[in-house]
């Protein structure tokens, strides 16, 4: 493995995180910022470290990422699953483990659609006999 930077991207509701990574010591960069001031304290910072510990690759890359759209936890979730395609393009040996723990597969649940003559999704108008 000659290169020295690994791409993916990982998406989730809205949220988009283009995750670079390269061989470092662990460090994790969100818009520029650390991952712990950009999320807030511990705002999920396990959910991160996830593909990491399960192929045993914790503190062996550093992450530059760049997060859009959604909300701060939709852009977590997102992240994660950009790292989880960035370790299986580091290694292709790294997909059953990643596989079996859900991280390669892209939570496909979205905010549902206003319906016509509705109040909402689901929410109808309220009902008056008088």
């Amino acid at each position: 493995m000659a290169q020295d930077r690994y791409y993916a991207t990982g998406k989730r509701k809205t949220a988009i995180a283009r995750v670079w990574l390269t061989p470092g010591s662990g460090k994790v960069i969100v818009n520029k910022m650390n991952a712990d001031e950009y999320f807030g304290g511990n705002f999920k910072t396990h959910r991160i470290d996830k593909p990491f510990k399960i192929t045993e690759t914790a503190e062996q890359f550093d992450i530059l990422a760049t997060c859009t759209g959604g909300g701060k936890s939709a852009q977590v979730e997102a992240l994660s699953h950009g790292i989880s395609r960035a370790l299986l393009e580091v290694n292709g040996e790294n997909r059953i483990p990643l596989k079996k723990s859900g991280l390669l597969t892209r939570d496909p649940r979205c905010k549902e659609r206003k319906k016509y003559g509705q109040k909402g999704a689901r929410a109808k108008f309220q009902f008056s006999k008088r």
